[in-house]
């Protein structure tokens, strides 16, 4: 697992928090950060899988 994988998962996770506060206290701001987080932490999730299939490959 690359360290990229990790952290996007982190981000989207920070990300669900935020939208589910801005949620509860009415705060658009807040679910706006939270989408972004998701959107952010999932891309940077698929790039370091990405990064993982061309190490395995460089290794073969």
């Amino acid at each position: 697992m690359h360290k990229d994988e990790v952290k996007g998962a982190a981000k989207q996770a920070r990300g669900h928090i935020k939208d589910a506060i801005g949620k509860a206290t009415g705060d658009s701001r807040l679910r706006t950060d939270g989408a972004l987080d998701k959107a952010e932490g999932h891309v940077q999730q698929e790039v370091g899988k990405a990064k993982e299939k061309v190490r395995d490959v460089l290794k073969h």
